[in-house]
């Protein structure tokens, strides 16, 4: 469903990526890993309109979206939960979900029952402030407020920075249900290695804006992947 071919992407005269390849596929999940710095959430603003590429293509259900803004890529289907979850702090939980009516047409403009069945937590905070959630509760309202878009390609940018375990697991929970509806690509960048691996279908490790190792998450060789986590 996404694909990314041979992206270069710069700030300013500085490349932050080489010619990167990537797909990710419609009941899967794609894991992106590497170290800081590496260029994992370049690739990730590129994907989602928040920051022009100079070259290559990026393919998304067959059309050529590269040139798109954010919003119309949102109005297509592609959902973004940035890393750092940038909730809005000052608004209630529920009014944080009713953002992401923005895309959608007037009809489905309601929140799917099927977030309170994911996060069942967020039916009880409605009405309290972003802000006051803890770190944890703030990255299950992101991904809420990205789902309640009603996303076909779910773009994940290290979801599990500074959660307590607990929460981490009932995230894992969220993405398998989802990937298993087989509806949803899911796009995942990630450092923390058993996360990714757990879930991964394929996955891509980035090195100096570069894809370095790419593959079936089965054929995975885990001490070649983790030699470009490690500091």
């Amino acid at each position: 469903m996404l694909r990314v071919e041979e992206i270069d992407l710069y700030y300013g005269a500085s490349q932050a990526l080489r010619g990167v390849n990537l797909t990710a596929e419609k009941g899967q999940v794609t894991c992106v890993l590497g170290r800081n710095g590496v260029g994992k959430t370049s690739l990730m603003n590129a994907v989602v309109g928040q920051h022009p590429v100079k070259e290559g293509t990026i393919f998304w259900e067959d059309d050529d979206i590269t040139n798109l803004p954010p919003h119309e890529r949102a109005a297509r289907g592609i959902a973004f939960v940035p890393q750092g979850r940038e909730i809005f702090a000052l608004l209630t939980v529920e009014e944080n979900l009713r953002t992401g009516f923005a895309p959608l047409p007037k009809s489905l403009c309601h929140i799917p029952d099927e977030i309170f069945e994911l996060f069942p937590v967020l039916r009880d905070m409605l009405g309290r402030r972003g802000g006051d959630l803890s770190g944890g509760q703030q990255q299950q309202l992101a991904i809420a407020r990205a789902l309640v878009t009603r996303p076909r390609l779910l773009v994940l940018d290290e979801p599990t920075e500074g959660i307590q375990p607990s929460i981490i697991k009932d995230i894992e929970r969220v993405i398998k249900h989802l990937a298993a509806r087989g509806d949803m690509s899911i796009l995942l960048v990630e450092q923390y290695f058993e996360f990714a691996r757990d879930l991964a279908n394929t996955y891509a490790v980035m090195d100096r804006g570069e894809v370095v190792l790419a593959g079936n998450a089965d054929n995975m060789v885990e001490a070649d992947v983790r030699r470009y986590l490690t500091v």
